[in-house]
């Protein structure tokens, strides 16, 4: 019933499959695991990345009007998160993870009037925000079903992982009910990812996949903003994110081009950027993560975001729990990135300490069973 795989080996021990003799008498040759780095080395790397973000926030910051409030909140948000989901991954992983599944979706869809109301309803008061923490809840859900491994209050643990992936899609229904079809997409394919885990031995192949996808997400969004695509793509790719957005983007752009140590600091890109036309609303963030770190904290605020993504994949690699379970949480934890490429999603407190969570959870450690 347990997510985990048996506690992970010491670093440089070599373990296998439980072997007998061969009918001829020789005995079978034990079967390598993937070297991975150690837990307590992982652990510290990241507190100094995290530590480091937080830093060069209040860095960027000196010397100017700036307000590293809404980096800090961020950073604070992701540790607690992920702390909790520490401990409650040691003592209660497939409760804490379909609590999490069944709550969100219920938080979103319940209050009357929700999908009437649109962007300005809560829980967040912006619909794609809504929809990432959907993103996140599919992970979840999809989590525990990869931990189902047995009977459960006289049902199958087919009939278990079948309602648990069926929850899963219908939050991702409801991403596309709040008209976010980016987060439906990333739903699904976090449903996908999690049957396709099923069959992967080594975790590792399927974890420098997702880096990839999450490299060719910052790439082409950035070559979107420096128009440096061919003409069709880009107007299509212009023409579905919207102008005025892709514009922000190259207002970024130009900012960190400017400003490539420190940035602006963070909190000003609104007060340093270009006015966009009188029909546009004001913004106050170029809607992307990287942009934004970009333009407010330069080319190193950009690299410790990326240095903080690869960490956790990096602990997921460590994890002890199963690897269905830990490519499912690193696809949706890739799918919240991709979603923060294109919005401010990562602006909500709420949306990065889910993340944590569900990192803390898919990265814990069972606890240990008493001795006699």
């Amino acid at each position: 019933m347990d997510t985990t795989t048996g506690g992970a080996p010491p670093h440089g021990s070599r373990t296998g499959r439980a072997t007998g003799p061969r009918p001829g008498g020789r005995p079978l040759r034990q079967a390598r695991q993937e070297p991975r780095p150690s837990a307590s080395g992982v652990d510290a790397a990241g507190m100094i990345v995290l530590a480091c973000c937080a830093v060069w926030a209040v860095v960027c910051a000196g010397g100017r009007a700036a307000r590293p409030e809404g980096a800090l909140l961020a950073l604070l948000a992701v540790t607690a998160g992920y702390a909790a989901g520490r401990v409650l991954g040691a003592m209660l992983p497939k409760l804490t993870l379909a609590a999490g599944a069944v709550t969100v979706p219920a938080l979103v869809l319940v209050p009357a009037g929700r999908l009437s109301r649109g962007g300005s309803a809560p829980p967040l008061g912006y619909a794609n925000a809504d929809a990432a923490l959907l993103v996140l809840a599919a992970g979840a859900a999809c989590c525990a079903a990869c931990g189902v491994t047995g009977p459960l209050w006289r049902l199958p643990a087919v009939v278990w992982r079948s309602l648990l992936r069926l929850l899963a899609l219908t939050c991702a229904l409801s991403a596309l009910l709040l008209g976010s079809s980016a987060a439906f997409a990333a739903g699904v394919a976090v449903v996908l990812c999690s049957l396709a885990a099923a069959r992967m031995r080594h975790r590792l192949t399927g974890l420098a996949g997702l880096a990839l996808a999450a490299a060719l997400a910052v790439g082409g969004s950035y070559a979107t903003a420096v128009d440096a695509l061919p003409g069709g793509l880009s107007q299509s790719l212009t023409g579905q994110l919207t102008q005025p957005r892709v514009a922000l983007w190259h207002e970024a752009v130009e900012l960190a081009e400017r400003h490539p140590l420190r940035g602006v600091g963070p909190g000003r890109f609104a007060e340093e950027s270009t006015p966009l036309p009188s029909d546009t609303p004001t913004a106050q963030s170029p809607q992307s993560a990287p942009f934004q770190l970009a333009a407010e904290q330069g080319v190193p605020g950009v690299v410790l975001l990326g240095g903080a993504y690869l960490w956790t994949l990096c602990a997921l690699w460590r994890s002890p729990r199963s690897t269905p379970a830990v490519l499912t949480a690193a696809a949706a934890l890739t799918g919240l990135g991709l979603l923060a490429t294109v919005d401010h999603v990562l602006s909500y407190a709420a949306v990065t300490s889910a993340a944590g969570l569900l990192a803390g959870v898919a990265t814990s450690r069972p606890w240990p069973a008493p001795a006699g």
